[in-house]
């Protein structure tokens, strides 16, 4: 079974860049045809997609987010990370990274002066 746990900051003042990594733990970032995301769930709206990163190490991101996010991984640390620039209180929300069907319990990220 596939755990994933999320770490980073939990505030982040506007204008920065949100960084958080997935540690992985029970598979590997490289098995075929498994893709592993991060999606958001800001308060009172539904869960969002943010972008993913594929076995190959290829990215796909969210259209309306695709100028600001960047996806990585260490294959090495078994991880993948999240970052996303020039963040906004809209921004606040639980973050999750996800690889089906296993998600991570999340963490709050709120972005406030």
């Amino acid at each position: 079974q596939v755990q994933l746990r999320e770490s980073g900051p939990g505030l982040v003042k506007p204008s920065q860049t949100l960084s958080l990594t997935c540690i992985v733990s029970g598979g590997s970032l490289t098995t075929a045809y498994y893709y592993w995301s991060w999606i958001r769930q800001s308060p009172g709206k539904g869960l969002e997609w943010m972008g993913d990163i594929a076995y190959s190490g290829s990215t796909y991101y969210r259209p309306s987010l695709k100028s600001r996010t960047s996806i990585s991984r260490d294959t090495s640390k078994n991880q993948f990370a999240l970052q996303l620039s020039s963040v906004t209180p809209e921004d606040t929300a639980v973050y999750y990274c996800h690889t089906f069907p296993f998600r991570g319990q999340g963490t709050q990220v709120t972005v406030s002066s």
